[in-house]
């Protein structure tokens, strides 16, 4: 099964995603309470069937030192929604740095866009402006709830109401 499950802290913040495998496993040793279970989903045994989790709660709080979004290739990609920042493209992607290395760029969320290689090579060692290039998008960092909404690839309906919502301090 391809679903994703979110699973909230104790205190019913976002804490992760995880596979629907699982999470029925933490729900089954009691370590999780079933919050949301996906409509028409179900996981069939010989003698018994058993809701899909959407939503799972975990019983004890997990303190986390860094809720920030790590900086990857793919992360950015995922960003980007895998297309060239430059032209739209969705094919043949590298990792661009706006301002370039060798010029003092660094590698940071508001440097780095996805770029097909024709436009990565077009712009070469320049700012878009110097190549007559412009930006789609204004590459920025994403949050921990926006990536997790957005970019996990699979933010279902029944997710909504726990990632807009403020975690409890």
């Amino acid at each position: 099964m391809k679903r994703r499950v979110l699973i909230l802290n104790q205190d019913y913040s976002p804490l992760m995603v995880c596979s629907v495998e699982r999470a029925f496993v933490l729900v089954w040793l009691n370590k999780a309470d079933l919050v949301t279970q996906a409509e028409g989903y179900a996981l069939h045994t010989v003698n018994d069937e058993f809701p899909v989790p959407a939503v799972i709660r975990l019983h004890k709080y997990i303190k986390l030192p860094y809720r920030g979004v790590v900086l990857t290739r793919q992360n950015v990609f995922k960003r980007d929604k895998f297309t060239c920042q430059y032209c739209g493209a969705g094919k043949e992607l590298t990792l661009d740095h706006v301002l370039p290395r060798s010029r003092g760029g660094r590698s940071l969320w508001t440097n780095l866009v996805t770029a097909c290689k024709r436009c990565n090579a077009r712009k070469g060692d320049r700012l878009p402006e110097h190549a007559d290039m412009i930006l789609k998008t204004k590459p920025t960092k994403p949050s921990y709830m926006t990536f997790l909404r957005d970019f996990s690839g699979d933010a279902h309906a029944e997710w909504e109401p726990f990632l807009l919502r403020k975690a409890v301090v």
